[in-house]
């Protein structure tokens, strides 16, 4: 079924006038897809663990699936940010759309570990083309002067996702079960991909001068580079939280993700706010210091208090970083290199979600999710360190307009 743009006429990217106002009809319509986007994967990705577990196997496994996940969309952003970037966006975010929805069903029939796998690394392929063609036209549709406050706004649907996510997830699977969870995921995925149709995307110039686009945009390189950073962070947090909390005798763990996420709520518009008036000198250094600090304390957790106190300081610092870094990322390449800039910075994510799964789920097997959490807090103060090394030269004026300096 053939999938065509709306165009908005007068858009931002021609002429000298750009608009200043954020919340269009079609900015406010992307953001409740996305929110709905991250729903359906924050319901699974918190709950998929006790699957697993259920299915007979062990933490090394639970990582396994989250690495299955982040592994395949790993593999699928540099192609679909090349097609973004060549063919258009909403034939490909439509296709994806598709795809993520059908997924959601297919789960009933993952009773095993091989075809839980299959099932994962699928559905991470279709995620990571929604997830990069929704995040590419909302960067259309942005003004550049408020992009950081707009990417932080955007990027709200992850962490409404985390809010609302796990706890319906568990609320679900208490009351009905798996089956009904991954039917719930399905019918939510159709939503979020009927919104598609109703979303009038601006005209962009794509380039069609016969070569083909790079598949990476090297002005997105650095920031991307501190993304992994928080990203492989984050995988600790999402994958193994649930069972750290059981293990700490706390038997609800949405408690830390709903905390988490309303933080992090709060906290973006600000960063986005001061992205944009001050620069990224005074989001990115405070960020890692927060997560790191975060889950230093998490590691340390003896009860509610220190659980939920961490959950405040890593909602704070994940809050903080990852909307800057996702807007230097779009800073100052072309608006034809937008999706291959996002694809990059996507990729960057995906490596720090699978690698931090992977490699955090080994440390968990043998020194415990104390451990674990532990060594995330290394891992912050080691990003904290490369930001310091390599200096990001992207810097935002009080104008808005991004320049290499």
């Amino acid at each position: 079924m053939a999938v065509r743009a709306k165009v908005m006429s007068g858009t931002a990217e021609k002429g000298n006038k750009e608009p200043l106002s954020l919340w269009s009809r079609d900015f406010i319509l992307i953001c409740i897809h996305n929110i709905i986007v991250f729903v359906c994967y924050q319901m699974l990705i918190s709950t998929v663990p006790i699957y697993v577990n259920e299915l007979g196997g062990s933490d090394a496994v639970v990582g396994l699936a989250t690495a299955c996940f982040m592994v395949a969309a790993l593999l699928m952003r540099p192609w679909v940010g090349r097609g973004l970037d060549l063919y258009g966006r909403t034939g490909i975010w439509f296709t994806g759309a598709v795809i993520f929805a059908l997924l959601g069903m297919v789960y009933n029939w993952a009773v095993t570990i091989p075809l839980l796998m299959v099932c994962r690394a699928v559905h991470g392929a279709s995620w990571s083309v929604v997830t990069t063609a929704s995040a590419t036209a909302a960067t259309d549709l942005i003004p550049p002067a408020r992009r950081g406050e707009g990417m932080g706004f955007f990027g709200l649907g992850n962490n409404v996702g985390m809010a609302i996510g796990p706890a319906l997830g568990f609320v679900i699977i208490a009351a009905s079960g798996f089956g009904a969870l991954f039917w719930s995921s399905a019918a939510l995925s159709l939503l979020a991909l009927l919104l598609i149709f109703a979303i009038r995307l601006p005209c962009i110039n794509e380039d069609h001068s016969g070569a083909a686009p790079a598949f990476w945009e090297p002005t997105a390189l650095k920031p991307s580079l501190l993304m992994f950073f928080a990203a492989f962070i984050y995988s600790g947090v999402l994958t193994f939280i649930a069972l750290y909390s059981a293990e700490l005798g706390l038997s609800d763990p949405w408690y830390f993700f709903t905390v988490y996420a309303v933080t992090i709520i709060l906290i973006r518009p600000l960063a986005g706010f001061l992205f944009d008036r001050c620069g990224q000198q005074a989001v990115i250094a405070p960020g890692f210091l927060l997560l790191g600090t975060g889950m230093i304390i998490l590691s340390c957790a003896t009860g509610l208090t220190s659980f939920l106190l961490a959950a405040i300081l890593t909602g704070m610092g994940f809050g903080t970083l990852h909307p800057s870094l996702q807007a230097l990322a779009v800073a100052v390449c072309a608006p034809n290199r937008r999706g291959a800039a996002q694809a990059t910075f996507a990729v960057a994510f995906d490596i720090g979600m699978g690698g931090g799964a992977l490699a955090l789920g080994l440390v968990a097997r043998f020194g415990g999710y104390s451990g674990a959490y532990l060594v995330s807090g290394v891992i912050a103060l080691i990003g904290l360190f490369v930001y310091r090394l390599i200096g990001l030269k992207v810097e935002v004026n009080n104008r808005g307009n991004q320049a290499s300096k």
